[in-house]
């Protein structure tokens, strides 16, 4: 089947990564170990991009790998929204999120947002640490890249009707 050629001028909203990305680094409590010695194995590649994490995962892996982290606000208080802002102002490009599935979060529903974001926004994320090694050794983090993004145009010029019976 043929595309139309509609299709195939059709000009997708993008977003430009330069090789130097910008990587938020989240881990739960329970995960908190495991990112750390991901992160160590990993230090000569975080050392060439701008880290972000956190609360007390900024804390760790300041400490660990002696490069900067810019720490934000804990999961919990604020942290996963944090991200998800900086997502929304194309200010992540990338997302390594070591999260417990064993256990409940009070911030269930921050964690959730934060993943619903990366979708959105289209935003490599790796969620454990095979996806992780995965992530980093992919050409595409070492180059320049073109994030293709979903056009949402429709959704923002739909007709909300208010009903105020």
């Amino acid at each position: 089947m043929a595309f139309s050629n509609h299709l195939l001028s059709y000009d997708m909203p993008s977003r430009h990564l330069t090789p130097h990305k910008k990587i938020a680094l989240v881990a739960h409590d329970h995960k908190k170990a495991e990112i750390l010695e991901w992160a160590l194995t990993n230090r000569d590649f975080l050392a060439n991009h701008e880290l972000y994490a956190t609360g007390t995962t900024g804390r760790l892996l300041e400490e660990a790998l002696k490069l900067p982290v810019t720490k934000l606000l804990s999961g919990p208080l604020g942290g996963d929204q944090q991200i998800g802002a900086m997502i929304a102002e194309s200010k992540i490009d990338a997302i390594i999120f070591f999260w417990d599935p064993m256990e409940s979060q009070p911030h269930d529903p921050d964690v959730k947002a934060l993943l619903r974001l990366a979708v959105v926004w289209n935003i490599p994320m790796a969620c454990n640490r095979a996806t992780a090694d995965f992530l980093l050794s992919s050409p595409l983090m070492h180059q320049e890249y073109e994030s293709q993004l979903t056009d949402y145009s429709t959704y923002l010029k739909r007709q909300v009707v208010e009903n105020f019976d």
